[in-house]
């Protein structure tokens, strides 16, 4: 988008208010809140929901009355849409602290100065190439226009806050009374019962348990868990649309259903599980579900991030050819243009912040190393890859919008990068794999914070906000949410369990198994082998996302049912939306019909 034609809502010449303590105290506060809920979201399902929309209802409903400005809703959308950003980036790959046993709780300091750096980080590494990319005219920013749409009409006839608002409502009243967490009046729990061969009389003793009596006079009890009714699985069903949450809800279904009765089968522990109903037999498939289909659905992981990635390669290596130039421009530090809609944080100030980063890096590097060589290459992958995959996820974002930014596999791509270096190096045990989670940290929280910044940044340019107020405005939002994060990680962690059935954390687990797998060597070689020639199969017959099959395969099968059900639920209602659309526009046409009937 060329200057000459370039035309923002408010007129690059009209002053008005942008920068208020009000936008900037509600940015904060979305941050923190939108932060802590993506957290729990993303550690229960696998993936996050992107802020930029919510962010822009909350502003435009709160600032509203108190006389906010269009330009100072657009601040606190971008400072608060970054928390989610950056618990994206950290729920992929910190608790893989915990999960790899290298930590037994969340270090605060440590936790907080990784998600702190590579927020910041991904703010003024992605400032470097604002300019090129905004300015693009072939980038659709799909997300981004949209958003300014919804702004800009919300403006004229009010916003759709109320629905949002009510949706929450009813979220917050199913989750109250459905969760441990609540007064828990209605099970979450269907009762279901399978007919099992020789048993023959079943008793309801409460909502979760069951009394068997087998024909052969044994009792025991046991356990029936079906999908919970959770509405923010259903949300998330509900965002993604029908075909994507059927393809989640497919690898539970492959995974639980098929490939666990297989290799119990073959393991000899089916027939223990259906004779033996002692208490024990959910356990017992569970701890056979960890051991024996979770390292399948990684290597289905592996296979499908990099597929990801080489489906976007071309936009991957234009992306890098971009980042590259642009900074090679930038070096000059010479301002071109001094409107207002093209004024950035000073490049000189930039360089200076960077190279400030990087040095705290490299002590926290030599505390989990106790090495300063590893701590040095480590603080270089660092640079380098997410100098690197800040252009990418940027460039990404410009043609299909943040909520498709694939940064696990960005971050995937660094941790090998990482762990391959750590090897070379010699540094094995807690210390090399702390290491390489470190720089895996780091990068997704910069290829997170990137993507939604330049997101955020293009609403901006439509809308006429002033580029270094917004980026001030970033900034900010990632020191709120990188401050608290950790707590939010902590309670989630004491209350529920990372790692656990309810909380599996997906992403951070296949970072888990990959960095013991290459530098401590603790790998269960075969069944991730297996689950790659599985992803290699799905890809050969043409499956939309082996990605989304390995990531269902992973997750609790009552999670993936409830993300199918959010799906059937939005496929009902545009089915509905689109044949009432279908009635009006033939009504219509019968009308006009009529109308030149009459006049003939």
């Amino acid at each position: 988008m060329s200057n000459e034609l370039y035309k923002p809502y408010v007129p690059v010449d009209q002053p008005m208010k942008e920068i208020s303590f009000k936008a900037i105290f509600l940015g904060i506060i979305m941050a923190v809140i939108l932060g802590a809920a993506n957290a729990y979201l993303g550690l229960m399902v696998g993936m996050t929901v992107a802020a930029t929309f919510p962010a822009a209802v909350i502003a435009m409903a709160v600032l509203r009355p108190f006389k906010g400005t269009i330009l100072e809703e657009n601040l606190a959308r971008t400072t608060g849409a970054v928390g989610e950003a950056l618990a994206a980036g950290a729920i992929f790959t910190i608790p893989a602290f915990l999960m790899t046993g290298v930590w037994t709780k969340f270090d605060f300091v440590k936790s907080s100065l990784l998600m702190l750096v590579g927020g910041v980080l991904g703010v003024f590494l992605i400032i470097l190439v604002r300019r090129t990319l905004v300015e693009d005219a072939e980038l659709p920013f799909p997300e981004s226009v949209a958003c300014a749409e919804m702004v800009k009409t919300g403006q004229k006839a009010g916003s759709h806050a109320a629905y949002m608002f009510w949706a929450m409502g009813l979220g917050g009243f199913i989750e109250f009374f459905t969760s441990n967490n609540g007064i828990r009046v209605i099970t979450p729990y269907a009762r279901t019962v399978f007919k099992i061969p020789g048993l023959s009389r079943f008793t309801y003793l409460d909502g979760d348990n069951v009394e068997v009596t087998k024909s052969a006079g044994l009792k025991g009890r046991m356990f029936i868990e079906t999908p919970a009714a959770n509405a923010a699985m259903a949300g998330v069903g509900y965002i993604i649309g029908p075909k994507l949450a059927a393809l989640t809800f497919s690898g539970g279904v492959l995974g639980w259903l098929f490939l666990m009765p297989i290799l119990l089968l073959i393991s000899g522990e089916l027939g223990t599980i259906v004779t033996s109903f002692d208490g024990n037999w959910t356990d017992m498939a569970i701890s056979a579900y960890n051991s024996q289909i979770k390292p399948i659905a990684v290597g289905a992981m592996l296979v499908g991030a990099f597929y990801t990635l080489f489906k976007m390669r071309k936009s991957l290596v234009t992306g890098i050819g971009r980042s590259i130039a642009d900074v090679k421009k930038s070096r000059t530090g010479v301002e071109t243009e001094t409107l207002r809609t093209d004024k950035d944080l000073p490049f000189p100030s930039i360089v200076i912040a960077i190279i400030a980063l990087i040095i705290p890096m490299i002590i926290l590097y030599n505390i989990f190393t106790h090495n300063i060589g590893s701590s040095l290459v480590s603080a270089v992958v660092m640079i380098i890859m997410g100098l690197l995959f800040a252009a990418v996820a940027g460039y990404l974002v410009g043609i299909i919008g943040s909520s498709s930014n694939p940064i696990s596999g960005l971050t995937l791509t660094t941790l090998l990068i990482a762990a391959l270096m750590m090897v070379l190096m010699g540094q094995k045990g807690n210390e090399g794999i702390a290491a390489v989670l470190g720089v895996a940290a780091v990068v997704c929280c910069v290829a997170g914070v990137a993507g939604d910044m330049i997101q955020d940044w293009k609403v901006g340019h439509i809308l006429g906000g002033t580029p270094w107020r917004m980026q001030v405005g970033g900034i900010i939002g990632v020191v709120a949410a990188a401050l608290t994060l950790t707590f939010t990680l902590q309670l989630l962690h004491n209350t529920i369990g990372i790692g656990s059935e309810t909380l599996p954390a997906p992403q951070a687990g296949l970072m888990a198994t990959m960095s013991k797998g290459i530098v401590g060597g603790e790998m269960a070689w075969p069944l991730v082998i297996s689950g790659m020639l599985l992803a290699v199969v799905l890809i050969l017959i043409g499956s939309p996302s082996p990605m989304l099959i390995a990531v269902g395969m992973y997750l609790p099968f009552r999670a993936t049912a409830c993300i199918f059900f959010g799906g059937v639920i939005k496929y009902i209602l545009d089915s509905r939306l689109k044949r009432k659309r279908l009635l009006q526009k033939g009504e219509k046409s019968l009308k006009t019909s009529v109308y030149f009937l009459l006049q003939d």
